[in-house]
């Protein structure tokens, strides 16, 4: 079975598959390492997205594709939609997550539960199960995946620990964990679920390479072996501003967050269009799309198309987090200031092809 496919690839060349690809987070750090990705994704606008970015995809269902699609790939990849996980959106998923928790246990005892997802109140819920669908097959045809990353809101952190159990009992080495986005560069705080799982080795989740962002507390303190967390006025390169969010405080309307140019973003979400920005005291703007993108660190020049940009924006892992945390999961070592010049970088030029930013530890 094969998901319907906008461009052909010679899929037998693809070293990474991506799932639920979106407009390419994960696909342009694989660029940034020099590793042949291609992503499935269904959405539409992130599809023309990534055909203007010139990355590969296949346009579908991920549920209608399978390892044998992608012969030559040899790293799973994949970040499940996850509106029905987080606080903000419809809390299907953390309502279902004890029968989700139980579907692993019987994909891992090597029932077929296709089925019984479909009858869950929202179907994106069981989606979060499909990597572990594909690395079982891919075991099942003894071709197994030399390296998995998975990565998910926080909330879904007790799927990837029983996943990770499926797939140890399946001859992985797993590791999971709650990373912090700004610990790696990124002017954002911003949390994220991470399983990494090798074949060959117990894998380890990437080590900060700055400082976290607490409220109140300078950028100068800290561990001096750790570089101060990014704010938005230097990624933006604007300033200075204040933003008020779209999201109240604790769930309180009337308590909108702020954060001024000299702190982190607050996360950036598919409502990133709605903060205002303030100079000077008066509402003056909001954020521009490749503004939001390069919050998100993608380079500034990344061609958003489509519509419903803000969305795939806030949808997308942050290309710097995602460096880090495929090179953690490939046994590679970056060279930092070669990701600083391709986060600042542009895209749309011949330099994008011209990684890889790491090298072999």
């Amino acid at each position: 079975m094969t998901a319907v496919q906008s461009e052909l690839f010679p899929a037998a060349d693809v070293q990474l598959v991506d799932l639920f690809a979106g407009p390419g987070g994960l696909d342009v750090a694989a660029r940034w390492l020099g590793v042949k990705a291609q992503g499935i994704e269904w959405d539409p606008n992130a599809c023309a997205t990534r055909r203007a970015a010139d990355l590969l995809t296949t346009e579908g269902d991920v549920r209608l594709s399978e390892p044998a699609d992608f012969p030559g790939a040899s790293i799973l990849a994949g970040g499940p939609p996850c509106q029905t996980y987080t606080v903000a959106g419809s809390g299907a998923g953390r309502r279902a997550l004890d029968q989700v928790l139980a579907f692993v246990k019987l994909m891992a005892a090597g029932e077929d539960v296709s089925e019984e997802l479909t009858k869950l109140d929202d179907e994106r819920t069981g989606l979060v199960l499909e990597p572990l669908r594909w690395a079982l097959q891919a075991v099942e045809r003894r071709k197994p995946f030399d390296a998995i990353v998975l990565e998910q809101v926080p909330a879904v952190l007790p799927v990837w620990h029983a996943v990770g159990e499926a797939l140890e009992g399946r001859g992985y080495k797993t590791i999971c964990g709650i990373l912090h986005t700004e610990e790696f560069g990124v002017p954002q705080t911003r949390r994220r679920a991470i399983l990494i799982a090798r074949r060959d080795r117990k894998p380890s989740l990437p080590s900060p390479t700055h400082r976290r962002y607490r409220k109140g507390v300078p950028r100068s303190a800290g561990d001096p072996d750790l570089l101060p967390w990014e704010t938005m006025g230097d990624a933006l390169n604007r300033g200075p501003f204040e933003v008020i969010s779209n999201y109240g405080t604790g769930g309180d309307p009337k308590a909108r967050g702020r954060r001024t140019s000299g702190e982190p973003a607050a996360t950036v979400t598919g409502k990133v269009s709605r903060n205002r920005l303030l100079t000077s005291g008066a509402s003056s703007d909001r954020f521009t799309h490749a503004e939001a993108g390069r919050l998100q660190t993608f380079p500034v020049d990344y061609p958003w198309a489509g519509k419903d940009i803000a969305q795939q924006i806030g949808n997308a892992i942050p290309p710097r987090l995602a460096a880090h945390v495929l090179a953690a999961a490939l046994d590679r070592e970056l060279d930092h200031n070669a990701l600083d010049a391709a986060v600042k970088g542009k895209w749309l030029t011949a330099d994008c092809e011209q990684p890889p930013l790491v090298r072999t530890v």
